[in-house]
């Protein structure tokens, strides 16, 4: 043991065992960075992550510089293991050291340090990154003969190297990416999800269906549609001549005062300063109404179905509103169409969405089919019952409390079924 030329080798094993270990980590580390936070770091400023971003553009390079030194590091470290037995065990070690190398190599040179390297990525990878790009730089024949024979090796077995892979993310891969952001607040990660949503959804999900029109019959007494006008609740209304599927046009209420003040009260005054209404296709997608409403400078739309006839009105405070959430804090305590009981259950309008249902009481209604509570109710039962009923509907228990004109007036639902333990 006190042999010089022994204790070169042992300090040569114990080299060449750290090298193998930076080599392996070195390479889980770069193969394990996030590549969209590398580029913000790159951008940043970060000369660390500049120079990872360049060598994972070519990863054949970057892979054929790591495994060519691995492997020279590993090969000469048999070799020196050899020697070591020689000396210390004679012709019998020659047969132990290859399972005692082997043992060594693989918790030292390569579990261990591809554990740390795939915990710790970035710490591991920026700063191997300077030796990477030197060693890449002094061996770079080497490692481009390498690359051509692997590659023309591909090539014969109908594989084609395309260079670095596509960091581009499809509109799932980024909703789940959002999702999965947990460093990301509650709020701005909800918004970032709805605008991702939007090409889901269509206007006639969110629209204010036709018995919810608050219009303007212009063949009503004058002092009934100045009272209606005093007590609106919205900016715009539609103006129609006995059936709202005969618009005449959209009332701003802003222009009122014109022909209210002016002293012509008069329904022709009113007319004078109605404009022209704003026709949308029920199927259309909100992320491209949106879209609409910015190009056209529009703020209200009718829907319209296949037909031309109304169904509804949507606005683009109603699409906001998918992307934001409510504009109130409690939907469901100021809502006309929800109202919450003491026992705990809610009596609910039979013409409530239910998107605006599940969206104020966070539940999870079926939505593909029926908008409405009434149409999902007659959907399940095949029919308009004659009599109250009570059914389960997903993991919801929901009663008929009131039928009128063939429609459910209104339904009590109950809280979420807990599943049987």
């Amino acid at each position: 043991m006190d042999d010089p030329s022994l204790g070169a080798l042992f300090g040569s094993m114990i080299l060449l065992i750290v090298l193998s270990a930076y080599f392996s980590g070195s390479e889980t580390a770069m193969m394990a960075l996030n590549r969209y936070r590398l580029k913000h770091l790159a951008n940043k400023g970060n000369s660390g992550a500049k120079r990872a971003s360049r060598l994972l553009e070519r990863p054949d390079r970057l892979l054929g510089v790591i495994l060519i030194g691995n492997n020279f590091v590993n090969f000469s470290a048999a070799s020196i293991a050899t020697l070591i037995a020689l000396r210390l065990l004679g012709e019998s070690g020659v047969a132990i050291a290859p399972i005692a190398c082997t043992l060594i190599f693989l918790i030292f040179s390569e579990v261990a340090p591809k554990t740390i390297a795939a915990a710790y990525p970035e710490k591991v990878a920026l700063p191997s990154s300077h030796i990477l790009q030197l060693l890449l730089w002094i061996f770079y024949p080497l490692v481009w003969m390498v690359n051509g024979v692997s590659n023309g090796l591909l090539w014969l077995f109908g594989i084609k190297y395309e260079g670095a892979s596509d960091d581009h993310l499809t509109k799932d891969e980024l909703r789940t990416l959002v999702f999965e952001g947990s460093k990301i607040a509650d709020r701005p990660q909800n918004m970032m999800l709805g605008i991702l949503d939007l090409d889901k959804v269509t206007v006639e999900d969110i629209m204010v269906t036709r018995p919810d029109i608050d219009g303007i019959d212009i063949d009503d007494d004058l002092e009934d549609i100045i009272a209606q006008i005093r007590s609106a609740q919205h900016t715009r209304m539609p103006v129609f001549k006995e059936d709202v599927d005969k618009i005449i046009g959209m009332l701003h209420l802003r222009n009122t005062a014109k022909f209210m003040t002016a002293g012509n009260l008069s329904k022709a005054a009113m007319l004078q300063e109605l404009e022209d209404p704003y026709f949308v296709p029920e199927n259309t997608p909100l992320q491209t109404q949106l879209y609409n409403f910015q190009q056209r400078k529009e703020r209200i739309g009718l829907v319209v179905d296949e037909y031309g006839d109304i169904e509804g009105i949507v606005t683009i405070e109603d699409i906001l509103e998918e992307i934001v959430g409510e504009f109130t804090t409690d939907l469901a305590a100021i809502s006309v169409d929800i109202h919450h009981q003491d026992d705990g259950s809610y009596l609910v309008d039979g013409g409530a969405h239910i998107r605006l249902i599940n969206r104020s009481l966070g539940w999870d209604l079926p939505q593909d089919g029926p908008k409405t509570l009434n149409g999902l109710i007659t959907e399940y039962l095949e029919n308009i019952p004659d009599s109250n009923v009570c059914m389960v509907i997903g993991d919801y228990r929901i009663e008929i409390v009131q039928i009128q004109d063939n429609m459910i007036r209104t339904a009590r639902i109950l809280q979420p079924v807990e599943p049987e333990g």
